[in-house]
């Protein structure tokens, strides 16, 4: 195995675990109760880093194994495709726009977090009919996208400000 595919393969172990966590650990309290994650915003922002296979594969893993800790398994298999459909969609649209890499991060995060919430939408529906679906798309879904849509928006611009993603594979990253 070529240094590049390791450390790819770290990176992408890495920004699972960071998922997981920030999906487990990092709350925010809601307005309308509950609670908000940041899991979403890592999920993005390993899109954003790692490209759309790689960020894709860490943000489906790192998503599902939090189901599975915090005792949602029936979310699991779903959380793993939503997710990965989340974080591919995000990244090639950042790197569909990569000559304007703001407003790329920015369609990409809205984009994937619209495919995020149509995806809850699309399983809650089969669970628990449509009444129980659009209740949580309306009060969880939608807000948890929109706040994991902003986080990932200014965690991109810090970090595109300090040149990380100039010095993560050159700007936006491409597999090889």
């Amino acid at each position: 195995m070529n240094k590049f595919v390791i450390h790819r393969l770290v990176l992408t172990a890495l920004f699972a675990a960071l998922t997981c966590a920030a999906t487990a650990l990092l709350h925010i309290p809601s307005p309308i109760g509950g609670y908000f994650n940041l899991g979403d915003a890592v999920i993005l922002t390993g899109a954003f880093l790692l490209g759309p296979l790689y960020g894709a594969i860490a943000g489906a893993i790192g998503a599902a194994l939090a189901d599975v800790l915090l005792s949602f398994v029936l979310y699991a298999p779903a959380t793993f495709v939503i997710k990965f459909l989340t974080a591919l969609t995000a990244a090639l649209l950042l790197r569909s726009l990569k000559k304007r890499r703001f407003v790329g991060a920015a369609l990409g995060a809205l984009a994937g977090e619209l495919v995020m919430a149509a995806g809850y939408f699309i399983y809650e529906w089969c669970l628990y009919g449509i009444a129980g679906s659009a209740e949580s798309l309306l009060t969880t879904n939608l807000p948890q996208a929109a706040v994991s849509a902003a986080a990932a928006i200014l965690l991109f611009l810090v970090l595109d400000r300090a040149h990380v993603i100039d010095q993560f594979y050159g700007g936006v990253s491409h597999e090889r």
